[in-house]
């Protein structure tokens, strides 16, 4: 979410020699000085933590075609029209190449409509050529209800803050592994969320779930969000309605995005949430 290295042409080396190489690397680089400073967590760990173990890393396979909705879901985006959603300023003006969507430098964008407990359905690729390294490659996000971000970022062989690598829930929760496909490549994410509760005096009740599926990959597991997504801070939670859109976000990387769609979950809502 905060504030590009070229890949190279010639063969590929091993995933195993990469990963050796970026981790010695930051052995004796950090690329993110200033997050030493930052809030702890309450698991111990600062926000963002340039110490924090990154996770390991999972070949998740080739890249598939694209996901067919189910019959019950929401089309967001189908390659060809952007009327699902808003930019800043009115309509959304990101570009639509070759029936994806691309970053473009016009700000973030959401939907028209505003979902609760829902599964989002989301193909992203980084661009490609890389450049830039850690936040400043293939930099975007999924945030539900427009405040609590699923991280898209370029983390195939791209060190950085661990809480802030793809498909990390930012600033708060690492993911389990690192299963990113290599720029330029399609990567899935399948979203599974639970919004938060809160009782009738605006405090909270219970706060948001979430389970990611990153290219076919558990990377998070049913876990609960400590609050609105933040940086440098230790997020928190503000009363809000029982639903809210879904926003992409402009970080300034051209970022492709195609076959969106959502499914509204009928999940039971205690009686002190109504």
């Amino acid at each position: 979410m905060v504030p590009g290295m070229m890949l190279p042409i010639a063969p590929w080396p091993t995933a195993a020699v990469v990963v050796l190489a970026f981790s010695t690397a930051w052995a004796w680089q950090d690329p993110q000085p200033g997050y030493r400073d930052t809030p702890k967590l309450p698991d111990g760990w600062r926000v963002h933590d340039a110490d924090r173990p990154r996770p390991r890393v999972v070949d998740a396979g080739p890249a598939g075609a694209p996901v067919p909705p189910p019959a019950d879901a929401v089309v967001l985006f189908d390659g060809a029209s952007l009327a699902s959603f808003r930019g800043r300023d009115g309509d959304a003006k990101w570009a639509i190449v070759d029936g994806a969507m691309q970053v473009n430098g016009t700000g973030d964008i959401e939907t028209k409509a505003e979902f609760g407990d829902c599964q989002v359905h989301v193909e992203w690729a980084a661009p490609s050529p890389a450049k830039g390294d850690s936040q400043g490659r293939g930099n975007s996000g999924v945030f539900l209800f427009g405040r609590y971000e699923v991280q898209v970022l370029d983390s195939f062989a791209n060190p950085t803050y661990a809480d802030g690598q793809a498909g990390a829930l930012y600033g708060q929760k690492p993911p389990l592994v690192n299963a990113c496909r290599r720029p330029g490549e399609w990567q899935t994410y399948d979203i599974f969320f639970r919004a938060p509760r809160f009782k009738a005096d605006g405090t909270l009740d219970q706060p948001a779930r979430v389970t990611v599926v990153h290219n076919g990959i558990v990377v998070q597991l049913d876990e609960a969000l400590l609050g609105a997504t933040a940086h440098r801070a230790v997020a928190k939670y503000e009363a809000h309605g029982d639903k809210g859109p879904i926003r992409l976000q402009d970080h300034g990387d051209p970022v492709r995005f195609r076959n969106l769609w959502v499914r509204p979950l009928q999940l039971e809502r205690p009686a002190a949430a109504k």
